[in-house]
C-alpha cells in the first residue's frame, strides 16, 4: 500500500444500527469530526426496507457540513453486509433495498435452500432471514417478477453509495464474500448460484476496494461546496474494514474480534477445511481477495437487549460479582437473538438467576458474551493473540474473561472507529497504530468447570 498525500478522509459508515460520517486525520488516524443518525428500517411497502433517501439526505448534509470544517480531500465508504441494491436502466432503485432481518414464507425458503450451492463451493452457511444475499435476490425475483424484470444492475451495498456519489457502478470482493452465497472463494469467481438465478449479466463489474472509482459528480460537488475534485474510493464491507488495519501491520496467526451489532471473528492464518456451516462458521473474503475463516453471533444486539433488561449497574461492583456468579453457577444460555451464531437452534435460558442481583446478572451477561466469543474462535481454529475492536473493547469484564477462557493474550483497541479507520486505509494513507490495552490471561477460580457446565447444558464439546 503506497502512501497518499491526503490530509483528511471522510468516511460514510452505514452500520445496521447507526449511520455515521466521520472525518479522520490522515497523519494521526484520529477521528476529528463525527456525525451520526439511527438507521431505521421502513416496515411498510412490499417488504421491510432501508430508508435509503433518509440515509442519502443524512450523508449529503453531513458531508456538506464537514466539507466546511474540518474539510476533507477524499471519501471512502463502508457498510454492513447482507444487502444489495437493484438499479433500473436509469440508475435509480428498481426495488427497495431489503432489510436483511425480514423473514420469508416457508415455501420461498424451501425453494431457495434447494437452489443454493453446497457449502464446499461457497463456504457460506444457510442463514436465517435475508442474511444470505442470494436468498434476498431469489425472494425478490420470485415474489415480485414484474419489478425484478426492470433490474439492469445489481450492486453490493457499499458500492451503491459509491455509485450515487460518482455515477460509476461496481461490485467488490469483501461485500460479495460475506455469506452472500454468490461467491466461490477458492475459485475467486462468482458461484454457480449467480447463473442459477440468471443474474450474471446484471452484476456490476468487480473493482478492488482500493480503487478510486471516480470524483464526486459535479452537481453533488456543487451542492456540497467542494472547492476541488474529491475522489471516492470503492468501499468495503464493515467487518473487513475492521480487519484491514491488522492485515497491514500484523503477522499471522492472530484473531480479530470485531464488535458492533454483530461480533465477527476472523482467524487470520487459518484454513477453510474444518468449518462447521451449522454453527455459523464461514469464509469471509478480505480486502486483498483472500478467504479468511470466520464465525459470528449477534453479540452487540444481545448485550443491548440484556443491558436494557438488567438496568444500570456499577461496573466495578459487576466485575466483583464474577467470582460469586461462577461459584453459584449463575448462567445465561444462548440465544437472546435467535437463529444465528454457534448455537442457532437454542433459546435463551437463565439458570440459577432467580435471586441474582443486577450486578450478578450483568457479570453473567459478560461471561455469556466471552463464552460465545471463545466458542466462535474455537470453531475457526483461531491461533495467536486476540484483538478486540469496537464497543466490547471497553468492557473490562468481558476482556478479562475472554483472555482467561482462551488462555492467551487479548489486545483491546478502545477506539470506536475501527470500521472507519479501515475504510480510510483504502485511500492509501499509512496505518497509524492506536492505543492498545493488553489483557493477559489470569486465573478465575472455578471458571474452567463453569465453562464445561455451560457447554454441557447445550450438549456441545469444544474443539480441541
Amino acid at each position: 500500500m503506497t502512501a497518499s498525500s491526503y490530509r483528511r478522509i471522510a468516511v460514510l459508515d452505514i452500520g445496521k444500527t447507526n449511520a455515521k460520517v466521520v472525518v479522520l486525520d490522515a497523519g494521526t488516524g484520529a477521528e476529528i469530526a463525527f456525525l451520526k443518525r439511527p438507521n431505521i428500517a421502513i416496515k411498510t411497502g412490499p417488504y421491510p426496507h432501508y430508508d435509503i433517501e433518509a440515509l442519502w439526505s443524512f450523508a449529503l448534509d453531513s458531508l456538506k457540513r464537514l466539507a466546511q470544517d474540518p474539510g476533507f480531500d477524499a471519501i471512502s465508504i463502508t457498510t454492513h453486509g447482507a444487502a444489495a441494491a437493484l438499479l433500473d436502466r436509469h440508475g435509480t432503485l428498481a426495488m427497495p433495498v431489503i432489510d436483511y432481518e425480514h423473514e420469508y414464507p416457508q415455501e420461498i425458503r424451501d425453494a431457495y435452500t434447494a437452489l443454493r450451492p453446497s457449502f464446499d463451493e461457497i463456504f457460506s452457511p444457510r442463514l436465517s432471514m435475508g442474511l444470505n444475499v442470494g436468498a434476498q435476490l431469489h425472494y425478490q425475483k420470485s415474489v415480485f417478477p414484474e419489478e425484478f424484470a426492470k433490474v439492469a444492475t445489481i450492486l453490493t451495498y457499499a458500492q451503491y453509495w459509491t455509485a450515487r456519489l460518482t455515477g460509476v457502478a461496481a461490485n467488490e470482493l469483501t461485500s460479495l464474500g460475506c455469506h452472500t452465497d454468490l461467491w466461490n472463494p477458492r475459485a475467486g469467481d462468482y458461484s454457480s448460484l449467480v447463473d442459477r438465478l440468471g443474474i450474471r449479466g446484471l452484476m456490476a463489474p468487480i473493482r478492488s476496494a482500493f480503487d478510486a472509482i471516480g470524483p464526486v459528480l459535479p452537481e453533488i460537488a456543487a451542492e456540497l461546496g467542494l472547492a476541488a475534485p474529491v475522489p471516492v474510493y470503492c468501499g468495503i464491507h464493515d467487518s473487513n474494514a475492521s480487519l484491514l488495519p491488522h492485515l497491514v501491520h500484523r503477522g499471522a496467526p492472530f484473531a480479530v474480534v470485531s464488535t458492533g451489532t454483530w461480533v465477527i471473528n476472523f482467524g487470520v492464518g487459518g484454513d477453510l477445511d474444518h468449518l462447521d456451516q451449522k454453527r455459523d462458521a464461514l469464509a469471509n473474503v478480505d480486502a486483498y481477495g483472500r478467504a479468511v475463516p470466520s464465525s459470528r453471533f449477534m453479540g452487540g444486539r444481545e448485550f443491548e437487549i440484556l443491558s436494557a433488561e438488567i438496568g444500570p449497574v456499577d461496573e466495578q461492583a459487576a466485575q466483583a460479582a464474577i467470582g460469586p456468579v461462577v461459584e453459584k453457577s449463575i448462567m445465561l444460555l444462548p440465544n437472546i437473538a435467535p437463529g444465528s451464531g454457534p448455537f442457532p437452534d437454542k433459546a435463551r435460558l437463565w439458570i440459577g438467576a432467580e435471586q441474582a442481583s443486577r450486578e450478578e446478572r450483568h457479570a453473567a451477561a459478560c461471561l455469556y458474551l466471552a463464552l460465545m466469543t471463545n466458542a466462535c474462535l474455537e470453531l475457526i481454529g483461531a491461533k495467536g493473540p486476540i484483538i478486540v475492536e469496537g464497543p466490547f473493547a471497553l468492557n473490562e469484564a468481558y476482556l478479562k474473561l475472554l483472555a482467561a477462557l482462551a488462555g492467551r493474550e487479548v489486545l483491546a483497541l478502545p477506539g470506536t472507529t475501527g470500521t472507519s479507520q479501515g475504510a480510510a486505509l483504502l485511500t492509501g494513507i499509512r496505518p497509524v497504530s492506536g492505543a492498545e490495552t493488553h489483557v493477559p490471561p489470569q486465573d478465575f477460580p472455578g471458571l474452567a468447570a463453569y465453562r464445561d457446565r455451560w457447554y454441557a447444558a447445550m450438549a456441545w464439546a469444544p474443539q480441541e
